[in-house]
């Protein structure tokens, strides 16, 4: 939740043109990311936990990328808030990814 709070204080300045373009792609995937560790944590198994941790691990890498194309563009700097956070919040979704198909192998 942290990371979305971010990534909209991070897009505000974004060029009035982008709301529906850019702003709107990296709103949307920050969005993504929480929202599918909810639903996947409401499901009744193990293995539909770790279908919906894999989509959000898909998010962030998609997030990471649109992050880095604003970085590109000069929409964003390089150690702006929500760069840092979303790599963060990447490392921790890869180890619970990591994690919950250690369990299931067991």
């Amino acid at each position: 939740m942290e990371l979305v709070e971010a990534v909209y204080r991070c897009t505000r300045g974004f060029p009035h043109e982008e709301v529906f373009g850019l702003t709107a792609q990296i709103r949307r995937a920050a969005i993504s990311v929480p929202s599918n560790l909810a639903e996947g944590a409401g499901r009744n198994s193990s293995r539909e936990l770790l279908h919906y941790v894999g989509i959000s691990c898909g998010s962030v890498a998609e997030l990471q990328t649109q992050l880095e194309l604003a970085v590109r563009l000069n929409y964003l700097n390089a150690d702006a808030e929500c760069i840092l956070l979303v790599g963060r919040v990447g490392k921790l979704i890869t180890a619970l990814r990591k994690s919950i198909r250690a369990s299931l192998a067991v």
